[in-house]
Formats: C-alpha cells, sequence, structure tokens
C-alpha cells in the first residue's frame, strides 16, 4: 500500500514540475494550479495526506514541522479556496432557485393569482358580476349575467350568454364540455375559469390578474442555505404503483399512485419517504411534514421535488423544499402527507411559514 501511494506521489510531482528529490519544489508548483483544475486539487489532497508517510521514507527533503507547514500551506490555502469557491456556487444556485420559485409565485399564472374557489352542485350553476349568483366573478369583470355551468355526475358543460367574449382555446364559444384540471380554460378579459376535481367533488377555480391576493403578497422566508441537508438517497421502486388514499385541506379524499419510496440518512438519522412520479419525466415529488411543521414552517406539509432517479439513487436537496399553494391563498386545496411521510426530525431548510395576515 505504501509503495502504491509513494508512486502515486512521485507521478504527482512529475505532473507538477518536480523530481523525485523535489518534494517541496513539487507540491508547491502544483499548489499554484489547484484553483484553476479540479483534478489537480483532488491530486492535491491525496499528496497532502500521504506526503509526510513519503518525506519519512526518504523520498523528499522535509525535514521538521516548521518546513512542512510552509511546504503544505498554499496546499491547504488552494484546497481551501477551492472548497470556498463551490460552497459560494452551491449557494448561489439554491439563491437563483429560490428567486425562481418567488418570480414564478407572482407572475400572471403564479399561484396568488387564485382568486375563486365555487362548489358545483348539481344541475345549473350560473355565474357572472352578480353578487347573488352561484360563481361570483369580479366587478366589472363579466356581465351581472355571464352564462352557466351546467354539472350532471361528474360531467361539466358550460353556456355562455350570447354576446359576452369568453374564448376556450383562443376561440369565441357558446358551449363546451370541460375537462377537469385539463388546458379547459375560459378566458374573459383578466380572469379565467377552469373545472377543478378536489376529491369526489368538482369545482370552478377562479384566476384574476388583479387578485388581492396577489395585490397583498409580501415576500417569501428561507432558512438559510445549508449543504448539509443536501443528501443523496437510496430510491426503490414499487413492483406496482401503490395506490394509497390521501386527504387534502379541503377535507376531501384524493387517491394517489406511490412510484417507490426513498432511504437516506440526514444528520446520523435514518428516515424514508414515499414519493410521486411524473409519468412522462419520471421526476419525483414529495408532501411531507417534520418536527418545525406549525412552527418554523407551514403546519399543513411542505413539498420536494428531484430529478429522476439515475442508477437508483437520488439527491434531495430540502433548502428547494418549499410550502404549497395554500399557505399564501385561501382559495386553493392542497394535499395533506400519508403518515409515513410525516419524519421525525427536524428540517431546519427550505421554506419557512409565510408571513401575511388571512
Amino acid at each position: 500500500m505504501f509503495a502504491a501511494k509513494l508512486s502515486f506521489l512521485k507521478l504527482l510531482l512529475r505532473a507538477a514540475g518536480g523530481e523525485d528529490g523535489g518534494v517541496i519544489a513539487g507540491i508547491r508548483a502544483a499548489a499554484m494550479l489547484a484553483s484553476k483544475t479540479p483534478f489537480v486539487k483532488l491530486l492535491l489532497r491525496a499528496a497532502f495526506a500521504i506526503a509526510p508517510a513519503c518525506a519519512l521514507g526518504g523520498v523528499g527533503v522535509v525535514a521538521d514541522a516548521a518546513t512542512l507547514a510552509s511546504v503544505f500551506a498554499p496546499v491547504a490555502d488552494a484546497a481551501a479556496l477551492a472548497t470556498t469557491a463551490e460552497d459560494l456556487a452551491y449557494r448561489a444556485s439554491v439563491e437563483k432557485w429560490r428567486a425562481d420559485y418567488e418570480n414564478d409565485l407572482k407572475s400572471d399564472h403564479g399561484w396568488l393569482t387564485i382568486s375563486g374557489l365555487f362548489w358545483l352542485h348539481e344541475g345549473e350553476n350560473r355565474f357572472g358580476s352578480d353578487p347573488l349568483g352561484d360563481i361570483v366573478l369580479p366587478a366589472g369583470s363579466a356581465p351581472p349575467d355571464a352564462g352557466y355551468f351546467e354539472f350532471h355526475h361528474g360531467k361539466t358543460t358550460v353556456h355562455v350568454k350570447a354576446g359576452v367574449p369568453i374564448t376556450l382555446g383562443g376561440k369565441p364559444i357558446e358551449t363546451a364540455e370541460l375537462r377537469p384540471d385539463s388546458s379547459d380554460r375560459l378566458v374573459l378579459g383578466d380572469i379565467s375559469l377552469w373545472i377543478h376535481a378536489s376529491g369526489e367533488r368538482y369545482t370552478v377555480r377562479l384566476q384574476d390578474k388583479n387578485s388581492k391576493v396577489r395585490k397583498a403578497f409580501t415576500k417569501l422566508e428561507w432558512f438559510p442555505v445549508d449543504e448539509s441537508y443536501r443528501v443523496t438517497a437510496h430510491f426503490q421502486l414499487y413492483d406496482e404503483p401503490k395506490q394509497i388514499e390521501m386527504q387534502n385541506e379541503a377535507g376531501d379524499t384524493l387517491h394517489v399512485p406511490l412510484a417507490g419510496y426513498v432511504t437516506f440518512t440526514l444528520r446520523g438519522q435514518e428516515l424514508r419517504l414515499d414519493a410521486q412520479a411524473d409519468d412522462k419525466t419520471g421526476e419525483l415529488s414529495f408532501v411531507f411534514r417534520d418536527l418545525t411543521s406549525g412552527k418554523e414552517t407551514y403546519g399543513a406539509s411542505r413539498f420536494l421535488d428531484t430529478d429522476a432517479p439515475r442508477h437508483g439513487e437520488v439527491v434531495l436537496d430540502f433548502n428547494k423544499a418549499y410550502n404549497p399553494p395554500c399557505a399564501y391563498n385561501p382559495y386553493t386545496t392542497c394535499p395533506l402527507p400519508p403518515p409515513q411521510n410525516r419524519l421525525r426530525a427536524r428540517i431546519e431548510a427550505g421554506e419557512m411559514n409565510y408571513k401575511h395576515d388571512r
């Protein structure tokens, strides 16, 4: 083992500009490259660990502690600089992700624009700006009577009153069947309407670019970035998708397929989370709660997304854990985590409670 290390150091020194008898000069020369070449940085770390043994073996001229310090100081400094650069790059990437997330939240299509949730009943559900209607639209956004949604046994058909300029897919319509949670969206000026299924119940969801929730938004709060909350997890695929029941904040039961689960170690604690998977991309999503929930973080749950697993592994970065839309907006329905995703651990990372008046 020592002979292999010795040969490795000799190769390192030659590559760095030194010779067998020039340990000091060779390592110093290599140190100059450390901050520029990641591969050299790895070699330097190895050299730092084995150079004292090599010196004792008679390869170099390292003679005392003071000389060792003078030799390895630039190596340690270079390694520290490289590590610092990596840390700063990681922190910057997380901060950018957080800024992009907040900008998306505040955008014209973000969750802050949801300004109404109207539960459908069997038969006709009239909509317009009339305050006594079933589905009340913002004053001035529509005629008092704009039409009605005909709802029967989970099937919804919209009937638009003549002369009301509502479009579907960019084209004016008079009547059309609307699929729940699809691209079937009715547009009238700055507002949009679509059908949303909450378990066995159906609603008309209203989106308004001039939403009061959007106008009253302040800013998001986050834990400081801590790379120890970025861990590699093992992903185990279920033989077949596991169907479970999950509740949402509206009190409805959701039937959710789970693709598999991840196991990981976080600060010495073994943990597990069940995962949903995107059918097209394979990306994973998690709904979880932890011991900060209801205190520093939103009480109901938080979300976490990852890339698709590779070679049975996936990276969980809890610095990017974020709140469900219910944390900001009372007109949304959000899933609650199943019992197995309620972690007996404090995840002091990611998004904190949103401070606002409701």
